[in-house]
């Protein structure tokens, strides 16, 4: 008997109402589970309540300080050269022109430094002269960023011939609320809950179903690969949202989070498990077995999970960790959530919004073109 030509699909369309079939199927099956359930929703809030509780009045620690300087004399070269010696401090300039707030809130940071004009005619002339630190007070960054700019300070007094202080130190506040260890938890904790379940989810499922014939099973039904991948990024969207709820009440209820519910999120909410369900299958399907599937799975989610700003703030990292870190997906995430919720940053969350509606795009198109039914 003749054997019937196969109906040839076209992957990268799709059937809505297959799609909520397959997703109805799989949101059944991850309710059902106990293990699901727990590292879905559950393990999320065990660790805000660990790290809140453990750092609930640390600060959010920072290498980097904003430098205004408004005089083109010759001391405040040097000063601004002094305290770009020392090791603690990365400093960036600022331009002349630039309101100093507006420009630290711009680039969402609160540590600062300004140099005024007619600095260094004020130090020759032995006559008084303040430099204005602007930071956060319950910041440890800010204290670690005044207490250098003041040894700086002093060094220079004690250089003057007469050996007495006459460059003085005043302290600003940056921000109109202050920022406690816990705003910046909720955000990076959030980024761990669309990394986790999803990465290790889809690294699990598409090696053991294709070791399984599942997938050969449903290459025989309408269902195209397209449809089958969109259910499981629609299902982690909706649990993702979901996270994001029960975290932020933890985080503003029992610790007094100061965050922004602003329209911003959700674009990071989307496109969180848009990308790390994509990256999970594309690792599962170039693995092969499940055992390789779970190493590779885990090569590439722990670096993620520990230096994109998860529990720590990258910018207290050393410099070459936060150069690995800008390279990591799950940095641009958490980086967009601290911008939207914290600090109501834009211009920055944009460009975070782009690179990864960008990548994510490029990695979903290549998990369905190696992602097979079948092996040959």
């Amino acid at each position: 008997m003749k054997e019937r030509p196969r109906r040839r699909r076209t992957e990268l369309a799709f059937n809505v109402r297959r799609m909520s079939a397959d997703l109805k199927v799989y949101a059944t099956g991850n309710l059902r589970s106990r293990e699901g359930f727990f590292f879905t929703l559950v393990f999320p809030i065990i660790l805000i309540l660990l790290f809140g509780a453990i750092f609930s009045n640390a600060g959010t620690g920072t290498t980097t300080v904003y430098v205004q300087n408004l005089d083109s004399g010759p001391v405040s070269g040097a000063f601004v050269t002094a305290l770009n010696s020392t090791t603690a401090l990365k400093l960036v300039s600022v331009p002349a022109d630039q309101n100093f707030t507006q420009y630290l809130s711009s680039h969402s940071s609160t540590d600062g430094v300004v140099i005024p004009q007619g600095f260094s005619s004020a130090y020759l002339a032995d006559q008084k002269v303040n430099v204005t630190v602007y930071g956060n007070p319950s910041s440890t960054s800010s204290a670690i960023v005044s207490g250098i700019t003041s040894e700086v300070v002093n060094a220079f007094n004690l250089r003057g011939a007469s050996g007495v202080h006459y460059i003085g130190v005043s302290q600003r506040t940056a921000v109109s609320s202050t920022y406690k260890y816990i705003d910046f938890l909720v955000p990076g904790l959030i980024g761990f809950a669309a990394l986790t379940s999803p990465m290790f989810a889809l690294v699990n499922i598409s090696s053991t179903y294709r070791r399984d014939k599942v997938f050969k099973l449903l290459s025989l039904t309408p269902l195209t690969k397209t449809e089958w991948l969109l259910s499981k990024i629609l299902w982690y969207i909706g649990t993702t949202f979901v996270s994001f709820v029960l975290m932020s009440a933890v985080g503003i209820y029992v610790f007094g989070a100061h965050i922004s519910f602003t329209w911003g999120i959700a674009m990071f909410l989307v496109l969180g498990p848009f990308f790390f369900v994509s990256l999970g299958m594309l690792v599962g399907t170039v693995s092969n077995s499940p055992e390789s599937a779970a190493v590779v799975g885990n090569l590439v989610t722990f670096p993620m999970m520990f230096l994109s700003g998860t529990f720590f703030p990258v910018n207290a990292m050393p410099m070459y960790l936060q150069s690995i870190a800008h390279v990591l997906p799950l940095y641009y995430l958490i980086d967009g959530l601290n911008n939207v919720m914290i600090y109501g940053n834009y211009g920055p969350a944009y460009f975070d919004v782009g690179l990864l509606l960008v990548i994510s795009v490029v990695v979903f198109a290549l998990a369905v073109r190696f992602f097979r039914w079948r092996e040959d």
